[in-house]
């Protein structure tokens, strides 16, 4: 440490005599030479030449300055330090019990309003049982109006299917299990060889609304095969004629996009035209001849989570969904009543299949799991897995029609079939790296499955696994449906419903 040897404080801006040695502040040594031309301790000559600059490091820090080095300056500089921690400690206190006030509040009136829905559950269920106690006394059940748009409720799990759905199910699965085990291929049915040459026949251009633009959804009419059906993410349901190229029916009624969309064709009963959305409902329309149109026909409201799942059982009186709610649920066509609610699963459903014979169901799970249950006990008949180990979402599920196998994404860009009769991973189809799949299906035959996905669509043969066709122009088709005995293939890209087959 320096000190000048005119002031005795630590220089600022130091030099040193190369005469004497003496150290000196700059300023005060070149007043005094100034005025006096000497060393102000030596009194030898002394000119400004003389004096060398002394470079201290910039990293020292300046020494205290002696007003502060004294006890007082001391004891004032911690009175100070003192103070601002007390302010603060103060501070910190008000804002704790501002904090304290406001937890208060909002738990009183977590307590307030949970006292208010546990009353207005006691009293909903008051009413429920009066309303079966009437009904029962009357002889009567809540059936749908004619033409009535019915607004389900919340409605309870249901302990198991009443006895009369039970006996449809019993008895469609014995005539349909007996005729598929002697059903042969379809006369006229098509080829392998004939998928091979399919090619591009028509398109139908700028379905639905350009924004949010679309096609989601995809249903062809077995009866009136010129007519197909639409879900888009404009909220509407759309009916099309592909004879006239016009839309025939634009179905308002959902609130968000459409998830699925499907045909309820019974002969002797009119056709229904369904639709579940991603809103949580699904909805129901069919022909009016006095209103010339369309009209609502049964809205169900039973779930609480996005419909993921929407497939006409094959009784054709039942409705079965599927939702992000956890649970899985029937519905009888002719009323829209809940005849059954699943106990909620440990993951939410993603998609939904039905056995071609009617007794098994199928839903996919965000945890790559397949669950098949017995529609008739609800109880789990088997749990699928694959061994990939990478988690997926399985969104999209198919049955062949023979009823041994079941189709279903095996990771997030390959294919897994499933047999059923072991059950056990039968073999596995790899899509590529950059294929996401979103929709696969058996045909009718079951010689055939087709994938539609980020990259279009891809035919492949049964047993052999050969890739029989692939339409790239489909980019990022999100449905397929096979049609008028196989020698069709129709396929949602963007706005757009593509058909591929024989070429003329």
């Amino acid at each position: 440490m320096f000190f000048c040897a005119i002031s005795g404080e630590p220089p600022q801006d130091p030099v040193v005599s190369q005469k004497s040695g003496n150290v000196y502040e700059r300023r005060l040594i070149l007043k005094y030479i100034t005025e006096n031309g000497t060393d102000p301790i030596t009194g030898d000559k002394l000119e400004e030449s003389d004096l060398i600059e002394i470079k201290a490091s910039p990293k020292t820090t300046a020494p205290r300055p002696p007003s502060a080095s004294s006890i007082p300056a001391l004891l004032q500089t911690l009175q100070n330090e003192w103070d601002a921690a007390m302010l603060e400690v103060f501070t910190l206190k008000q804002q704790n019990n501002s904090l304290k006030q406001e937890l208060s509040v909002s738990l009183y009136t977590q307590d307030a309003a949970t006292r208010v829905v546990a009353r207005l559950i006691r009293e909903r269920d008051a009413a429920r049982e009066a309303l079966a106690s009437v009904s029962a006394t009357m002889g009567v059940s809540r059936a749908n109006g004619a033409g009535g748009d019915v607004e389900m409720a919340e409605v309870a799990d249901a302990g198991g299917l009443p006895e009369a759905t039970l006996n449809q199910i019993d008895e469609t699965h014995k005539t349909l299990s007996a005729a598929r085990k002697k059903r042969k291929v379809p006369a006229g049915y098509v080829t392998q060889d004939e998928v091979k040459t399919f090619t591009a026949k028509h398109t139908i251009p700028s379905l639905h609304a350009s924004s949010p633009s679309g096609v989601t959804a995809l249903a062809v009419s077995l009866t009136n095969p010129s007519q197909f059906l639409t879900g888009g993410n404009d909220k509407i349901v759309e009916l099309y004629d592909r004879s006239t190229d016009k839309v025939v029916a634009s179905l308002k009624g959902h609130t968000k996009k459409i998830n699925y969309v499907a045909f309820r064709e019974r002969e002797g009963e009119s056709t229904l035209l369904l639709s579940g959305g991603a809103d949580k409902i699904a909805k129901a329309w069919s022909y009016d001849e006095a209103a010339n149109d369309y009209i609502p026909k049964g809205t169900i409201r039973t779930h609480k989570g996005e419909i993921t799942g929407l497939v006409v059982h094959p009784t054709s009186t039942i409705l079965a969904l599927s939702s992000t709610d956890h649970t899985y649920s029937l519905h009888d066509l002719n009323t829209f009543e809940q005849v059954y609610r699943s106990p909620e699963a440990e993951e939410p459903f993603t998609s939904l299949a039905v056995h071609p014979d009617g007794t098994l169901l199928a839903v996919g799970t965000p945890a790559s799991t397949i669950q098949i249950f017995d529609i008739r006990s609800g109880a789990v008949a088997a749990s699928l897995t694959p061994s990939s180990g990478v988690p997926f979402t399985v969104d999209t599920l198919s049955f062949s029609e023979n009823g041994y196998h079941l189709l279903a994404p095996g990771s997030s860009s390959s294919a897994a079939i499933w047999d059923l009769r072991k059950p056990k991973l039968a073999h596995s189809i790899d899509l590529g790296e950059g294929f996401k799949t979103q929709k696969v299906l058996y045909d009718y035959s079951a010689q055939f499955l087709g994938i539609a996905g980020s990259e279009g669509i891809r035919v492949f043969a049964y047993k052999t696994w050969e890739e029989l066709a692939r339409f790239e122009e489909a980019s990022d088709a999100g449905d397929l449906v096979f049609a008028d005995n196989g020698k069709e293939i129709w396929g949602v890209s963007g706005r757009d419903v593509r058909i591929w087959g024989l070429p003329a």
